[in-house]
């Protein structure tokens, strides 16, 4: 007789690189290692979401999975745009959603992609889906000695330890978190004047007192040793009408499907795990005590071949590749504030929105010659798109929350 694994876990990655069959063999060894691959009572489930126009990559560098690694997982969905119309096709022909409706879940866009990923785990009954991104590796950095410390890290076992005790669970990050490069300031541009840039366009994660000290460390987080030890999590506190989470080291308790929120990110902006963090106030969210290294640059494949270094290099804006990735994202930055203005303090966003425009006014000729790109005087352009179209968002962002209701009704009949 057959033994029933009665805990469904999915692990979805939305991804579009070629590097993402290295990381999940990776993560695959990962849970071996936890004991999950043995464990009778668990089941493993892989969705991937996949985009092929990211990095001109073919479906083939998604769904050849080595097959002694698809023996040790349960299940593999992956998530094509053949897949997404065919759920679409068949939502209609139910009578859930209307195309336009459709569009607003599965389109394009980073929030799209996890929402197929949470899509397809719903449909496929599990009990909890974690998040899990391709340039983030199962392990943790520290700089307490002369040299960087290396540890592994149970990413997946520890998630599962406290998230049935949550709506939601998210982990830390250490390693390239931040795409602020190291700077050394000069005449041309002070610490104050790139402050009140940063100001203008951060967040109240994304903040000048957290990012000074990561420029000072070279650009690189390192893991709080405090956190590595411990076996506490801890309640998320609600800052400005938000709990904040992070897209990847998430997960998300699937068994009561009424209380899960679908992602949403304004067109052609990031921020889709920032505005699901604004409809957490009735939620349960857990801060766990695992990590995982973000290679925000790519520059350290060499760890998920067995290569430890012993000192991450500064990121310094001294080349092309360093400077458009700052540049990317403080447009993806500029783009989602102003819709998180108008959610998390409608009383004052246009007094907000005068004064990112003032600080940006005085700022930007700085940048653009500090950094020796005059696209970054685009950033005010964009601010004033997105300004002008923030009820638009609005609107869409709460469309998005009815239209995924009414799909979750529907499951809950099927």
């Amino acid at each position: 007789m057959p033994i029933t694994k009665d805990i469904k876990v999915g692990i979805g990655f939305a991804t579009g690189r070629k590097s993402f069959q290295t990381v999940l063999r990776t993560n695959i060894h990962n849970w071996k290692d936890s004991g999950l691959v043995e464990n009778e009572r668990i089941s493993l489930n892989l969705f991937v979401a996949y985009d092929l126009y990211y990095n001109k990559t073919k479906k083939k560098d998604y769904t050849d999975v080595n097959p002694e690694l698809a023996e040790q997982i349960d299940s593999s969905k992956f998530i094509g745009g053949t897949d997404i119309k065919e759920e679409i096709d068949y939502l209609i022909g139910e009578n859930v959603i209307n195309i336009d409706e459709a569009g607003m879940i599965f389109g394009k866009g980073y929030a799209a992609k996890r929402n197929s990923v949470m899509y397809y785990a719903i449909k496929n009954k599990m009990d909890y889906l974690i998040f899990m991104d391709d340039d983030e590796y199962p392990m943790a950095v520290t700089n307490t000695r002369k040299t960087a410390i290396w540890g592994g890290q149970h990413v997946l076992l520890t998630h599962l330890k406290y998230i049935m005790l949550a709506d939601i669970t998210h982990g830390h990050h250490c390693g390239y978190v931040s795409p602020i490069p190291y700077i050394e300031f000069n005449d041309t541009m002070t610490e104050g004047d790139f402050r009140s840039f940063i100001e203008a366009i951060s967040n109240d994660i994304i903040n000048w007192d957290t990012l000074k000290k990561v420029m000072l460390n070279g650009g690189v987080t390192y893991a709080d040793t405090n956190i590595l030890v411990s076996d506490e999590a801890i309640d998320v506190v609600e800052t400005n009408h938000a709990k904040f989470i992070s897209g990847a080291n998430l997960c998300i308790n699937l068994k009561n499907t009424h209380r899960i929120f679908p992602f949403y990110n304004p067109p052609g902006a990031r921020g889709e795990d920032t505005f699901l963090s604004t409809c957490l106030s009735e939620r349960k969210v857990l801060r766990v005590p695992c990590y995982t290294f973000h290679d925000g640059f790519s520059t350290y494949n060499c760890l998920l071949e067995g290569v430890l270094p012993i000192r991450l290099k500064f990121i310094k804006a001294d080349n092309e590749k360093i400077t458009n990735r700052f540049y990317k994202a403080c447009i993806g930055w500029i783009r989602y504030k102003p819709l998180l203005l108008y959610i998390t303090n409608p009383d004052h966003y246009e007094e907000k929105i005068e004064e990112m425009r003032q600080q940006l006014k005085e700022t930007l000729p700085k940048i653009c010659a500090y950094f020796e790109e005059p696209n970054f005087i685009k950033v005010l352009s964009e601010l004033e798109k997105y300004h002008k179209n923030v009820k638009k968002h609005y609107d869409e962002f709460l469309e998005t929350q009815r239209v995924w209701a009414k799909i979750m009704e529907h499951f809950k009949g099927v």
